[in-house]
């Protein structure tokens, strides 16, 4: 079973020390038993009255800490309900049967952070600014990009850039399948972002990475070209997508422990290939750096001004279209 600790931490730019310090006003205190302390957040949750949510292969348990938030209880169903869905279609159900997800007003506005856990069940902890808004929640990542952690077995820190770069990618992805985002935006990001996990001077491979850059974008990059290699290899039929529902499908979910090769070996199977091992075998290791450029003019990705263009004529143009595809 994974240790009695966060696995999956993610805060906005600022950190949790700016953050704690924020939600002293009109949110939990820095004290608060719903921002730290043992048993996090089961014990907290427990005592809390819950909304019952129906998602595709489960039931997301919605728990709200007390505080207040401007947004009203509906808005932030409707928030949760939206991103159960994306993350529901990108795997074809909703990765767990059960979910505790604690909603804990903070102070400022956005979504502020959230922490994914799986020792007890899976269980969701989001911060959410009192002062947030509609557009707030419209504009939100974090919520479908802790729902994806709980698609992947619990695994040794040093693979967090698995567990991490999976997120980033696939929350994107997810959000576009699922009509929350346009092909457009998530293609534009990728170009703009995938360099900060290209190795430095001194970067060994991903495995055991600590910096930022490459545990996350690292870690998504990884994923695109796992992407692409099973698009390649299957001549489109199959995708990453599958390769993940097949872990999902062993029973690789966020409560449960699995080495980081078994998670690869689990996927690879699932679409008789050995893309993602091979991938492991050469960037685990070892600094790779991937032509970038070349990738994206192979995929028909054009840079036009702050966004990206398409180019249809491209040759892996059509793999480009799969991947986002609903």
């Amino acid at each position: 079973m994974a240790l009695l600790k966060p696995t999956r931490t993610t805060f906005l730019l600022g950190g949790a020390v700016a953050l704690l310090a924020a939600s002293l006003k009109g949110g939990a205190g820095a004290g608060s038993e719903f921002l730290s302390g043992e048993g996090m957040p089961y014990a907290a949750f427990d005592r809390l009255p819950k909304t019952d949510l129906p998602v595709k292969g489960g039931t997301v348990h919605v728990g709200f800490a007390p505080g207040t938030l401007d947004l009203s209880r509906q808005e932030t169903i409707a928030w949760i309900e939206r991103s159960a869905r994306a993350v529901s279609a990108y795997y074809g159900r909703f990765p767990v049967a059960s979910l505790r997800l604690l909603i804990v007003p903070v102070g400022g506005s956005g979504v502020r952070g959230g922490t994914t856990w799986g020792y007890r069940g899976a269980a969701i902890r989001i911060l959410l600014g009192s002062e947030a808004d509609a557009a707030d929640l419209t504009r939100d990542w974090m919520m479908v990009h802790e729902m994806v952690h709980t698609a992947l077995p619990e695994m040794d820190q040093r693979s967090n850039w698995l567990s991490e770069g999976l997120a980033v990618y696939i929350e994107p992805i997810a959000r576009v399948q699922a009509g929350d985002l346009t092909p457009e935006k998530i293609w534009a990001d990728m170009v703009r972002d995938m360099p900060s996990g290209l190795p430095g001077r001194g970067d060994g491979g991903l495995e055991g990475v600590q910096s930022w850059g490459r545990t996350y974008w690292g870690g998504a990059l990884f994923c695109l070209l796992a992407d692409v290699g099973i698009r390649k290899g299957t001549n489109n039929r199959l995708g990453l997508r599958d390769a993940m529902r097949g872990v999902l499908a062993a029973g690789g979910s966020h409560e449960v422990d699995w080495p980081v090769r078994r998670v690869l070996a689990t996927a690879d199977k699932a679409v008789g290939l050995s893309v993602l091992a091979d991938l492991y075998a050469t960037m685990g290791s070892r600094p790779v750096t991937p032509d970038l450029p070349g990738l994206w003019r192979d995929l028909g990705i054009r840079q036009a001004g702050d966004g990206v263009s398409f180019d249809d004529a491209a040759p892996l143009a059509a793999i480009r279209n799969a991947i986002t595809r609903p």
